[in-house]
């Protein structure tokens, strides 16, 4: 009899030991789940997600009963651990099972169950879904009651759950859930996603074509100078001023104009007639706004002013859109004379090269929060522009100053940091 007493006892403890294991295991992956997953699989239709979704919409009442659970199985096990040790081994059996125990539940109860469900979430927490909700309706005067006063704790703490931070991602936090998405996004729509949270921080300062690389149609011209601009441009818009950029009178459409070149007399009167109302861009507008106004616009020419109203250059549709896709071109180096590498590894940079330009392509980081240009990084280093070729040091990057025109570096020879890293040239 009491050989089958022991029998029992030690079965109950086994299957006690298993339940502390299957309440362990639950709460780790129910923890674990990864909740944006979780939310699109519950969206999709399957039925583990939806019921895991549901019982983490209230996790003190998840936790709460996954707790009760493991503590009443827990004691109940170290009890009849302690019956069958006195049994066995007399008074020492009390130090021996609570030896013996400790071990068994941290080795199989805890640490183990606790793992597998930290590597595979889903494959234990959809599965426990099935019983924990059930529980949890069982046990809901119990676990209403231990909430009730964990609450009371917690408000004494000076501690709300209403006032937890939500499950919604910063733009940081999704650039690096982007970044360590691994294989699952391939590396070139990697690069689209991150161009389009950097719009933000980005402004139309930043990518517009500089004032002095602006080629327009200036009216105090001769007919025959414009016609044959007209004629030859590569541009499709065209500012149109008189005398000074800062008159901007308006902007020309090539498509118009060339309807215009085969009339067999032209005047500027009917170049002006064709013209559209120029539209003007703060130079601190952000790219994700002034994207949003070409769209409510319908435009895709805007001329960057400063806060004077002077213009500092003009920006494009086509401008932003690359900050998203990249270059529409697939060599830069063939397209543009920009940027032109050395068979000793450096470059030959023009001055007027913008310096996130030089960044994306070549993968520098070179400063890009005050200049715009390297010819305004090097005037800035220096403090004055530079009379004769000098070389200067910024970052880890050496400059080799080429060319000076007009008081302005016209191009510069750059060595790559020690740091560099191959861009695409």
């Amino acid at each position: 009899m009491n050989e089958t007493s022991l029998t029992v006892l030690g079965s109950v403890l086994i299957g006690l030991i298993v339940l502390s294991a299957f309440f362990s295991s639950s709460e780790t992956g129910m923890m674990s789940l990864n909740r944006y997953r979780l939310k699109h699989m519950a969206k999709t239709g399957h039925r583990g997600a939806k019921r895991a979704q549901g019982l983490l919409q209230r996790t003190d009442q998840l936790i709460g009963v996954i707790l009760i659970g493991n503590n009443f199985v827990n004691i109940l096990a170290s009890s009849i651990a302690t019956v069958i040790a006195i049994r066995i081994w007399g008074d020492a059996g009390i130090a021996i099972a609570t030896l013996l125990l400790t071990l068994v539940i941290l080795i199989f109860a805890e640490v183990t169950p606790k793992t597998l469900a930290a590597l595979f979430p889903e494959k234990i927490a959809f599965p426990a879904s099935h019983i924990l909700g059930p529980l949890l309706k069982i046990l809901y005067p119990l676990v209403w009651a231990v909430n009730l006063f964990t609450g009371a704790i917690l408000k004494v703490l000076g501690i709300s759950p209403d006032d937890v931070a939500n499950d919604h991602l910063s733009r940081e936090e999704l650039r690096t859930v982007v970044n360590e998405a691994g294989a699952l996004i391939p590396a070139k729509h990697k690069d689209m996603l991150v161009g389009i949270l950097d719009l933000e921080s980005v402004t139309v300062n930043d990518i517009m074509v500089p004032r002095n690389d602006v080629v327009g149609i200036d009216l105090d011209d001769d007919l025959d100078t414009i016609l044959r601009q007209l004629r030859s441009s590569q541009h499709t818009r065209l500012p149109v001023f008189k005398g000074d950029i800062n008159n901007i009178q308006g902007i020309l459409h090539l498509r118009s104009a060339s309807k215009l070149l085969l009339q067999e007399e032209i005047n500027k009167a009917m170049i002006m007639q064709l013209c559209q109302e120029p539209y003007f861009v703060p130079e601190s507008t952000p790219l994700n706004t002034q994207l949003l106004n070409f769209q409510k616009g319908k435009r895709r020419f805007g001329v960057v002013v400063d806060e004077y109203g002077d213009v500092l250059g003009l920006a494009t549709l086509e401008d932003i859109l690359e900050e998203i896709v990249g270059e529409f071109t697939t060599d830069y180096a063939a397209t543009s004379p920009d940027i032109i590498p050395q068979d000793n590894g450096t470059f030959i940079i023009d001055g007027a090269t913008a310096l996130r330009t030089i960044n994306k392509t070549l993968g520098w980081k070179m400063p890009t929060d005050g200049p715009k240009t390297l010819n305004g990084l090097i005037t800035e280093t220096l403090e004055n522009i530079p009379e004769t070729n000098v070389c200067l040091k910024v970052g880890e990057h050496r400059i080799e100053v080429l060319q000076i025109k007009d008081n302005v570096v016209k191009a510069a020879i750059v060595h790559p940091g020690r740091r560099k890293k191959r861009g695409r040239l």
